[in-house]
């Protein structure tokens, strides 16, 4: 299947939602002849989308990425409370 509007194949991909969900798609095609990627999950706004027989959305990377930053933040300030103890 081509299309004839020109799709970003490096930002595209495709994915399906449904209770079909699991069968096998065709490939599409842009007009420079490069397929698009199908994916089990695709991630949107920083909210990944699954691919599942109804609309789920998983968080998970969000929350890790949240923890993350905030575990490298308080490491930092926390050393920093323990000092300004001792020195009292």
């Amino acid at each position: 299947m081509a299309t004839e509007t020109s799709l970003n194949v490096e930002k595209s991909r495709c994915i399906r939602i449904g209770a079909r969900y699991s069968d096998k798609c065709c490939n599409i095609v842009n007009t420079e002849s490069q397929e698009l990627l199908w994916l089990t999950e695709v991630s949107y706004l920083g909210v990944f989308i699954e691919a599942t027989s109804s609309c789920k959305c998983s968080l998970d990377n969000a929350k890790r990425s949240f923890y993350r930053s905030f575990n490298s933040i308080f490491g930092r300030v926390g050393r920093m409370a323990v000092r300004l103890l001792y020195s009292c």
